[in-house]
């Protein structure tokens, strides 16, 4: 039996055990949690001057590992300045999982300060993309986007964080650390069709 621990606690202990070394981003008041949870873990948090550079890290970052790069933004303006880095990660198959914060599920409407349809908007240039509406799927949603994220074809995965989910007291534990990863090496030449054999010229045949 665990004890209870908050959301944010768990996402970030579920973090470690998909190998997380790193987060690049910005911190914003809807992710003060997931923060402060992450400054208590052997996570480093890597601060940026703007949420499209932490984007471009965590690209770089799995393209030289082949390990999904991890990065934060906040709610609205700074979800929208993440959208370059993460479609360039899609284009180009760099594996990534994109984190936002948002506000609380119940002022998810359109009078709400800085609420942007963040999943709908990251849609078109992610391969999963989900909204947390309960603290007790965070191991499956986490596992989910990191193994979606990096395997073929790599490519980002978008989890969003609401502030008042993240808050919650849960009663669970991180899935079982994953073995060692296999990472196909690129195809070519390994599966390139074989070049076809030189013709043989027969006798009194024209070449």
């Amino acid at each position: 039996m665990t004890r209870p621990v908050k959301a944010a606690e768990l996402f970030v202990q579920c973090l470690e055990a998909e190998g997380v070394r790193y987060v690049f981003g910005i911190p914003g008041e809807e992710t003060l949690d997931l923060n402060e949870a992450l400054d208590a873990s052997r996570i480093e948090f890597v601060p940026v001057r703007h949420e499209q550079g932490g984007a471009y890290m965590a690209d770089m970052y799995g393209r030289l590992t082949r390990s999904a790069g991890v990065c934060l933004g906040t709610l609205g303006p700074g979800a929208t300045n993440l959208v370059t880095g993460v479609a360039d990660a899609f284009l180009d198959r760099s594996p990534m999982v994109v984190l936002t914060g948002q506000a609380d599920l119940e002022r998810m409407h359109k009078e709400s300060h800085q609420h942007i349809d963040v999943v709908s908007m990251l849609r078109p240039v992610t391969k999963f993309n989900t909204r947390l509406y309960s603290s007790r799927v965070i191991p499956e949603v986490v596992r989910k986007a990191f193994k979606v994220a990096e395997q073929q074809k790599p490519g980002p995965t978008h989890i969003e964080l609401p502030e008042d989910v993240m808050a919650e007291s849960v009663d669970a534990a991180p899935l079982p650390a994953r073995g060692p990863r296999r990472r196909p090496e690129p195809c070519w030449p390994a599966t390139a069709s074989p070049a076809p054999a030189p013709r043989r010229r027969c006798a009194g045949l024209p070449s």
